[in-house]
């Protein structure tokens, strides 16, 4: 087993990155917020599958849960292992049929195993989960981590969200407060103001349910990750139940709060994710909030020109996100084979603060067969989307056509700085891996694809995908 980095982040199947990297009784705590269609049905939920459906590519804000074969080889895995758990997920499947929420247990149970061994003894772990699938997760939970160790139900009162003329709207979320071995979790105990009239002006201990605000859509927190917690949630669990100095892990990371906040709290820690997207966004979230002089390794992202050619040829969505992350540009959310030629975009300031967002079009080619063709349609783009500058991120070297034909496109002349820049630029894993990035103007200082575009929303403009992304 490989020893465990300070401070890393993992890009991988939490399941494969755990067994590989991380030791027994090197972990002080463990918070996940694994993904979950809390949005559907119970009726969609809990609905039969045959078993048959195979694998579909995963997406960073999608639900990973399906009962396929994938899930169906994880249910027998864990109920060939025997024991305890094996026992529990016979009898969830009993209750629950083939569905898509039996999948979500099956694909669980290993890793919350994994996630069992890697805890100290003193070590305790959160899992974060809504109604749909808290009950199951107790059931589950027990069997892995025994009953006598589990110690609260937290209830988050988010309070944001709608309401129904059917039901009692749904305000809360629940988080499964488990130590490693009974009574010896390292706690201490939060305090928060007392809202007794008894107790005016004075702090007493936090109880079992937490009244933290969700973030609002102004906050400066807020990344546009739709399962984005608030930091002062994490803060809470990090300072109650991990000492300093002490090791957190999030095995699910998403967009980063647990690492940003457990490094401002001077814990180490170790984030883990299976998109490229993910990673990407963590790596910037950390330099954003602590600069370039923050070390941490990241593992599993291609380091040569090879690398990214075996992640183009194994998974090109991957290769896609992990390509976009190195120019810093997000990814359009579209629906596969329906994104109009636009992979990716990069928006800039170039008129002043209180100017539209301009734009960069970004088309990723992960296949051996690219040609001239490929500008021509990328600078049609460039004019349908009215944007300022076109990039075609290529596997492979451009050949001497391609490299005429985007030079032949003209310049972009920045107003501020009068600085000419390609309009159609080509950049291959080569250039990108040797530093060479995007030519595009400069003068603010700044990227603002991966920013909250504030003044552009008090300026009133209409750049919808501008909106929708930040």
């Amino acid at each position: 087993m490989k020893a465990v980095n300070d401070k890393a982040l993992y890009y991988g199947d939490n399941l494969e990155v755990l067994r590989l990297h991380f030791p027994d009784a090197s972990i002080d705590l463990i918070y996940l917020d694994p993904p979950f269609n809390s949005d559907a049905t119970y009726n969609v939920l809990f609905r039969e599958q045959d078993g048959s459906r195979s694998a579909s590519q995963i997406k960073a804000f999608g639900d990973t849960w399906r009962w396929d074969t994938a899930a169906a080889a994880s249910f027998q895995d864990v109920v060939e292992s025997g024991g305890r758990v094996a026992d529990t997920l016979r009898g969830l499947r009993t209750l629950l049929g083939d569905s898509d929420m039996l999948a979500y247990l099956s694909m669980m149970a290993p890793r919350l195993i994994e996630m069992r061994r890697v805890l100290k003894p003193t070590g305790s772990l959160y899992l974060h989960c809504d109604q749909t699938a808290s009950a199951h997760l107790r059931i589950l939970m027990d069997s892995i981590f025994d009953t006598a160790n589990f110690l609260n139900n937290v209830v988050w009162l988010y309070g944001l969200g709608g309401s129904s003329a059917r039901y009692w709207p749904k305000k809360h979320d629940d988080i499964l407060w488990y130590s490693r071995e009974p009574g010896q979790q390292y706690f201490e105990a939060p305090m928060v103001p007392a809202r007794s009239n008894a107790m005016k002006d004075q702090m007493k201990k936090a109880p079992d349910w937490w009244d933290i605000p969700t973030i609002n859509n102004m906050a400066k927190e807020r990344l546009g990750y739709p399962t984005q917690k608030p930091e002062a949630l994490l803060e809470r669990i990090i300072a109650s139940s991990c000492p300093e100095e002490g090791v957190v892990l999030d095995p699910f990371c998403g967009c980063g709060t647990t690492v940003v906040v457990a490094e401002r709290l001077g814990r180490l820690w170790r984030g883990i994710d299976i998109t490229y997207l993910a990673v990407s966004l963590m790596k910037y979230r950390l330099q954003r909030e602590y600069g370039m002089q923050l070390g941490y390794s990241v593992v599993g992202e291609p380091v040569t020109p090879k690398d990214g050619a075996q992640l183009a040829a194994e998974d090109p969505y991957q290769f896609q996100f992990w390509s976009l992350g190195l120019v810093g540009a997000r990814p359009v959310e579209e629906k596969k084979g329906a994104d109009k030629g636009v992979d990716g975009r990069l928006y800039f300031f170039d008129e002043g603060a209180s100017a539209e967002a301009k734009q960069v079009i970004i088309s990723v080619k992960a296949g051996k067969n690219i040609g001239v063709a490929m500008l021509r349609d990328l600078g049609h783009v460039v004019t349908r989307e009215k944007a300022q500058l076109g990039v075609l991120i290529s596997m492979t070297e451009p050949t001497a056509p391609m490299r005429a034909e985007a030079a032949g496109a003209g310049f972009y002349t920045s107003p501020v700085s009068g600085t000419r820049h390609p309009r159609l630029q080509i950049l291959s894993i080569t250039d990108l891996m040797t530093g060479k990035g995007i030519d595009y103007p400069s003068s603010m200082g700044k990227n603002v694809s991966l920013e909250r575009t504030l003044a552009q929303k008090k300026s009133g403009s209409k750049d919808k995908e501008a909106e929708r992304l930040f």
